[in-house]
């Protein structure tokens, strides 16, 4: 079986309703199989998909879908598509049992795997970004308060008040 570049898996998934998601064309074009096909199964086995597993976009997630792209390579679409979330894309491996559906549903796990641990990776620096920016904070108030410690040290140096003399003078008559 040939392996497919992670590179075009990846660029099949979008982020709709904060979720990241598969296209139902995409899907069955990944699996070899037309969208009519895919769907037909999905319908067949409807309880295996719930809401949080698949759903179907709006119109107008639809156009910001193709906004998004640049160009539409949907055609003539007379139905809106199918979203599926990654444990949706992980119940299609049940309801297509092609040798092709199981391999390209593994690397696609795969691959939602990997974005998960660069999310979890980036907030992780994020914090650790957060955390010295507030100790630079910290430091910043430090050295603005030295600062103005030196700068009235300087100030009593250039600008020195007289001082009281203290003790016995002879020449005082």
């Amino acid at each position: 079986m040939n392996l497919l570049p992670d590179e075009i898996i990846g660029s099949k998934i979008y982020v709709i309703r904060n979720t990241k998601v598969m296209l139902d064309k995409d899907l069955a074009e990944l699996y070899e199989v037309t969208t009519g096909n895919l769907n037909k199964a999905v319908k067949r086995n409807i309880k295996r998909f719930p809401q949080d597993f698949m759903f179907q976009i709006t119109k107008e997630e639809f156009n910001n879908l193709i906004f998004q792209i640049g160009t539409s390579s949907w055609g003539g679409t007379r139905s809106l598509p199918y979203a599926f979330t990654e444990q949706g894309v992980a119940m299609l491996s049940g309801v297509l049992s092609s040798d092709r559906a199981i391999f390209v549903n593994i690397q696609i796990m795969r691959i939602f795997s990997k974005m998960r641990e660069m999310l979890i990776d980036n907030l992780s620096i994020r914090i650790e970004i957060e955390e010295i920016k507030k100790k630079l904070h910290s430091q910043d108030k430090n050295i603005e308060l030295v600062f103005s410690y030196l700068d009235e040290l300087i100030e009593k140096q250039e600008n020195p008040k007289p001082r009281r003399k203290i003790g016995f003078n002879l020449n005082d008559d």
